[in-house]
C-alpha cells in the first residue's frame, strides 16, 4: 500500500497551512481525502504533488480560478499547451500592471518626501499631499486598496 500522509504532514512538507490545505479541497482544487475510522484525513503522493502545483501558483500570483484551469490541463497532459500558455501571459501581464503601479506609488511618496521642509504638520507636504489627491504627479494610484 501506497504511504499515506495526514493533513499536518503534508502541510509542512508544502509549506502550506493546514487551514488552507482543508479549503482546497471544500473547493475541489484537492479530491477529497479517504478518512480513517478517527476520521483522520490521509493524503497521497499524487495529492501533495497537485498540493504543492497548487501552491506554487499560488505564489506566482496566479487566481484561484486560473489555477482550476491550469490543474484541469495538468490533468490532460497530451492536449496542447496553447491554453496555459494564455493563462501564464494573462498572468505575467496582471503582474507587470501591478509592478507599474508600484513604481508609481514609489515615486509619488519619494516625490511627497522630497518636498518636505521638516516644519510644522501644519505645513507637512505628506499631510497637504494626502488631503489633496490634486497635488499628486500621477492618477495611477487612484482607486488603490
Amino acid at each position: 500500500m501506497a504511504r499515506r500522509r495526514t493533513i499536518g504532514a503534508i502541510a509542512r512538507e508544502t509549506g502550506t497551512k493546514v487551514q488552507t490545505v482543508r479549503y482546497y479541497e471544500q473547493i475541489g482544487l484537492l479530491p477529497p481525502a479517504p478518512r480513517t475510522e478517527g476520521n483522520q484525513r490521509l493524503y497521497d503522493a499524487a495529492t501533495v504533488r497537485r498540493l504543492a502545483f497548487v501552491r506554487h501558483a499560488r505564489a506566482l500570483g496566479f487566481p484561484l480560478e486560473a489555477v482550476r484551469e491550469l490543474l484541469r490541463l495538468a490533468d490532460h497532459p497530451e492536449e496542447p499547451c496553447a491554453e496555459a500558455d494564455v493563462i501564464a501571459r494573462r498572468q505575467l501581464e496582471a503582474v507587470e500592471r501591478r509592478i507599474a503601479r508600484l513604481q508609481s506609488l514609489r515615486s509619488e511618496l519619494a516625490r511627497m518626501l522630497e518636498h518636505c521642509e521638516g516644519g510644522a504638520v501644519a505645513h507637512c507636504r505628506v499631510i497637504e499631499t494626502l488631503a489633496d489627491h490634486g497635488l499628486c504627479a500621477t492618477e495611477a494610484h487612484e482607486g488603490e486598496e
